[in-house]
């Protein structure tokens, strides 16, 4: 099981993606009732980054219905399946909302689906984080619900996102699964 931090809404490609004028297919299909992806929506906000997180969860992950293998973190929803519909309603609730787990509208529906995700994996299930080990944004609350079976990628120490990204790129193309450790035996972050 993967868990994929969220793109940031912010920047060039976010105002781009929201903007009513944007004729690009992805932009197109998030005007329509049945929304775009969000997978395809955040691969398009962080080509590489998102783009590289997707690819190799998908690769390596193995989904046991009715769980996905693949859940995204989605500000105000919690965690959601990569082929959920994100619809501009929610787009705009996403970034309103944002990642700040002091504002109850991000914490809450996280805290109910990672529950709920940790119940599902049983005692031997892992769930592998896919996004910022540096900040608490998604440790600081993952992490006493999951224990010992959140796990990350090794090599993401010390990483900035572009290198995190070409890493897990170039990981899903060659197949080559890497080595994770528990979140526990992270470095303690600066608070």
């Amino acid at each position: 099981m993967f868990v994929l931090s969220p793109a940031s809404l912010g920047g060039v490609r976010g105002r781009l993606l929201r903007s009513r004028r944007a004729a690009f297919p992805t932009a197109r299909r998030l005007r329509t009732p049945e929304g775009a992806p969000i997978g395809e929506v955040f691969s398009f906000l962080s080509a590489l980054y998102f783009r590289g997180k997707l690819a190799y969860a998908a690769r390596f992950a193995s989904a046991t219905p009715p769980q996905p293998g693949v859940l995204v973190i989605a500000p105000g929803f919690g965690l959601v399946a990569a082929d959920w519909a994100l619809t501009q309603d929610r787009l705009r609730r996403l970034h309103r909302i944002g990642v700040d787990l002091r504002r109850p509208a991000y914490r809450r529906p996280f805290a109910a689906h990672a529950a709920a995700l940790a119940a599902g994996l049983g005692p031997e299930g892992h769930c592998v984080l896919l996004g910022s080990l540096a900040t608490g944004k998604y440790l600081d609350l993952l992490a006493p619900v999951l224990g010992e079976r959140l796990l990350v990628p090794r090599r993401f120490i010390g990483l900035g996102d572009m290198s995190r990204g070409s890493l897990l790129l170039r990981a899903a193309l060659s197949g080559e699964e890497l080595e994770y450790i528990g979140a526990s035996q992270l470095p303690a972050r600066r608070k």
